[in-house]
């Protein structure tokens, strides 16, 4: 099963939408009409037809595919879900980011970024986690270390290809990527964090030296929470920086992942003081969903995202708040799914796009439904 699915993305990894997302970020002002007519035509004319796109199978989304099914696994022992998880570990195992220095995990698509020009190959530290955890989890379900040399490798990615941006005695900060980058991401770095925890016994140089990463990480990240618990995108406050919910809450649940393997200084302060940001700033109590942006410098048709809201649910899961859990699963499955079709935007003014594309968020948000799901 190759999970070959249509994404958001789909009209800016054309030749055009590259090219307009080039020349958008290099001159604001020449790139804004294209693209937002190009971002208009996307969502109310063109978002069913998909006519002239290539729809690609994402790592990620085969990781999600095999977490969900480990995860199924164990509450039923339906052997059909450890199939399912099976199938996308043998995928992963063999679609690979290939050049670098361990096994790695990217996009799968072209991505034009503020800071870089991405092709398919290149891996990112955002999305490796995923798949690595994916390892693991499969790994300690069946006891069947097939796979332990690829688990080990992904330490060699982390350690021999990513840009050291900030090394100091107290502080680390990695790149994004293998690829030269202007500036550095705040939640790419928590994801670092993950990947050497959850590598720490399996570290080739050793448990303190993985911990020594983790806790600098960790301050990197404590360093730049912002005074109402937030973080920025990225680390400067240069123009076209922002504050969002689904990113935000990446930082968070990689904390209080992290947090269950090396204990952090004062992580549930940090974790307390992120989540109440996100529900006091960017909670619509009239729809009983999470809004994108506290921060940003443009305007989109967009006015809810499942993406935000997926992974309030998983962060939401994890901290046990049961009365968020239950007003946001309501609203999700209101808003966003009709029969047996998830979509992924909620657009002005009240129109659902983005159908079953399933990186962008109808994996994660499946994923947090299985992790919900209580069997008896």
């Amino acid at each position: 099963m190759n999970l070959e699915t249509p994404d958001p993305y789909d009209i800016w990894n054309t030749q055009l939408g590259q090219n307009i997302k080039k020349v958008f970020y290099k001159n604001k002002i020449l790139g804004v009409l294209p693209s937002a007519g190009l971002t208009i035509f996307d969502f109310y004319i063109y978002n069913n037809i998909r006519y002239g796109y290539d729809k690609r199978p994402y790592p990620i989304a085969h990781a999600y595919k095999a977490l969900i099914g480990t995860e199924l696994f164990r509450k039923t022992q339906i052997t059909q879900y450890l199939s399912f998880a099976r199938d996308s570990i043998s995928w992963l195992a063999n679609n690979y980011s290939h050049g670098f220095s361990g096994y790695c995990w990217g996009l799968n698509m072209p991505w034009v970024s503020k800071i870089a020009v991405y092709d398919e190959n290149i891996p990112h530290v955002t999305h490796t986690p995923y798949v690595l955890e994916a390892f693991i989890d499969f790994q300690k379900l069946t006891s069947d270390n097939k796979y332990d040399n690829i688990i080990v490798s992904v330490f060699n990615f982390l350690d021999g290809d990513l840009h050291k941006m900030i090394d100091k005695n107290s502080v680390l900060a990695l790149s994004y990527s293998p690829r030269p980058e202007k500036r550095i991401v705040i939640n790419a770095n928590s994801y670092a964090m993950l990947s050497y925890a959850l590598l720490i016994d399996k570290s080739p140089l050793g448990r303190k030296y993985s911990e020594d990463k983790v806790k600098r990480l960790y301050q990197f990240l404590v360093n730049h929470q912002n005074s109402d618990g937030s973080w920025y995108y990225y680390s400067d406050k240069t123009p076209g920086n922002f504050i969002d919910c689904f990113h935000t809450c990446f930082v968070l649940k990689n904390i209080f992942k992290v947090n269950e393997i090396v204990p952090l200084s004062n992580s549930e302060k940090i974790i307390s003081h992120g989540y109440q940001f996100l529900k006091n700033h960017l909670w619509d109590s009239k729809r009983n969903l999470f809004k994108r942006f506290s921060v940003t410098d443009r305007l989109s048709p967009v006015k809810y995202d499942l993406y935000d809201n997926a992974e309030m649910l998983n962060l939401a899961i994890l901290l046990k708040d049961d009365m968020l859990i239950e007003k946001l699963l309501a609203s999700i499955k209101l808003n966003f799914v009709a029969g047996d079709d998830i979509y992924s935007h909620i657009v002005y003014p009240n129109l659902k796009v983005n159908k079953n594309t399933l990186r962008w968020a109808t994996l994660p948000y499946l994923y947090a439904l299985s992790k919900k799901i209580k069997y008896y």
